[in-house]
C-alpha cells in the first residue's frame, strides 16, 4: 500500500512538474508574445522568462519587432502617356505594436503588398514616361508617406520604400537607346565644333598678335632710322655751323675766301662736270694764281740753265 501511495505521489509530482515546465516561456530578444486569457487579450510579453496559467492562458501571436525587408513581385503599371511598364519595390517596415498587429489586420504582408501596388499605380498614372524614369526619389517618398499613414492602425511603421527596377517595354527601351545614341553623337559633334572654333580663334589671335608685333617692329625700325638720320643731319649742320662760327672768329680776308671758293669749285667739278660757271672774283684769283705759277716755272728754268753753264 505504501508502495502504491509513493508511486501515486511520484506520478502527481511528475504531472505538476510537466505542467509547470509546459507553461514556462522564455521570450528571446527582438520578439514579443501576445497573451490571451480565456480568448481575450491579456498582455504582451517582452524578452525574458514568463509563466502562464495552464488551460487558461495561451500565446496568441509571436511577433518580431526587428526591422523587416520584403521584396514584392513586379507590378504592371500604366503611365499618363499610356506606356505599360513593370516596377518592383522593396519595403522596409517594423512592428511597433504587437497587439494592434495581431488584432488589426489578418495578413499584414499581403495588406502591405496590395497597398503598395495601388499607391504605385496612382503615382505612375499621373506621370509621363520620361518623368517616371527620372523621379525615383519622388516615387519612393510618396509611397513611404502613404504606406506609413495607412499602416499606423496596424501597429506597423514603414521606414522607407525603394523602387528597385523600372522596366519599360522592349520597343520603348530600343527607342530610348537610339535617342541616347543620338544625344551622345550630338554632344560629340558640338564638342568637336567648339574645339575647332576655339582652335581657329586661337590661331587668328596668334596671327593678329604676330602681325601687331611685326608692325610694331617695322614702326620701331623706321622711328630709329628717322632718329638716326635726323641726328646725322643735326651733326652735319652743327659741324657746318661750327665751321662758319670758326671762320667768323678767324676773320678771313677776301683773298682767302676766294681761294677756298676755288678749292670748293674744284672739288665740285672733280672731272665729272661739263660746264662750270665761275664768278668773276674767282676768275681774277685764278688768273693771279696762274701767273704766279708761270713765274715760278720760269724762275726754275733760269736756275736750271745757270747750273748747266
Amino acid at each position: 500500500m505504501e508502495i502504491f501511495s509513493t508511486a501515486v505521489l511520484i506520478f502527481v509530482a511528475a504531472i505538476l512538474i510537466a505542467a509547470v515546465a509546459a507553461n514556462v516561456r522564455i521570450v528571446p530578444q527582438g520578439n514579443v508574445y501576445v497573451i490571451e486569457r480565456l480568448g481575450t487579450y491579456l498582455c504582451t510579453w517582452g524578452a525574458g522568462l514568463h509563466v502562464k496559467l495552464p488551460f487558461v492562458d495561451r500565446i496568441a501571436n509571436n511577433v518580431s519587432v526587428k526591422e523587416q525587408v520584403v521584396d514584392f513581385v513586379p507590378q504592371s503599371v500604366i503611365t499618363k502617356d499610356n506606356v505599360t511598364m513593370q516596377i518592383d519595390t522593396v519595403v522596409f517596415f517594423q512592428v511597433t505594436d504587437a497587439k494592434m498587429l495581431t488584432y488589426g489586420v489578418e495578413s499584414p504582408l499581403a495588406a502591405i503588398e496590395n497597398l503598395t501596388a495601388t499607391t504605385l499605380r496612382n503615382i505612375i498614372g499621373s506621370m509621363e514616361l520620361d518623368h517616371t524614369l527620372t523621379s525615383r526619389d519622388y516615387i519612393n517618398s510618396t509611397i513611404t508617406e502613404t504606406l506609413d499613414k495607412a499602416t499606423d492602425k496596424w501597429g506597423i511603421k514603414v521606414n522607407r520604400v525603394e523602387v528597385k527596377n523600372i522596366v519599360p517595354p522592349k520597343e520603348i527601351m530600343a527607342a530610348m537607346e537610339r535617342q541616347m545614341k543620338a544625344e551622345r553623337e550630338k554632344r560629340e559633334s558640338i564638342l568637336l565644333a567648339e574645339g575647332e572654333k576655339q582652335s581657329k580663334i586661337l590661331i587668328a589671335e596668334g596671327e593678329k598678335e604676330s602681325a601687331i608685333l611685326r608692325a610694331d617692329a617695322v614702326k620701331e625700325q623706321k622711328i630709329r632710322e628717322a632718329a638716326g638720320e635726323a641726328e646725322a643731319v643735326r651733326v652735319v649742320q652743327q659741324a657746318v655751323a661750327d665751321g662758319i662760327r670758326m671762320l667768323n672768329e678767324a676773320a678771313p680776308t677776301k683773298e682767302i675766301i676766294a681761294l677756298k671758293s676755288l678749292e670748293a669749285f674744284g672739288r665740285a667739278a672733280d672731272g665729272r662736270a661739263t660746264k662750270i660757271i665761275i664768278p668773276s672774283e674767282i676768275q681774277g684769283i685764278a688768273a693771279l694764281a696762274y701767273s704766279l705759277k708761270e713765274l715760278m716755272r720760269d724762275d726754275a728754268s733760269v736756275k736750271r740753265e745757270t747750273a748747266e753753264k
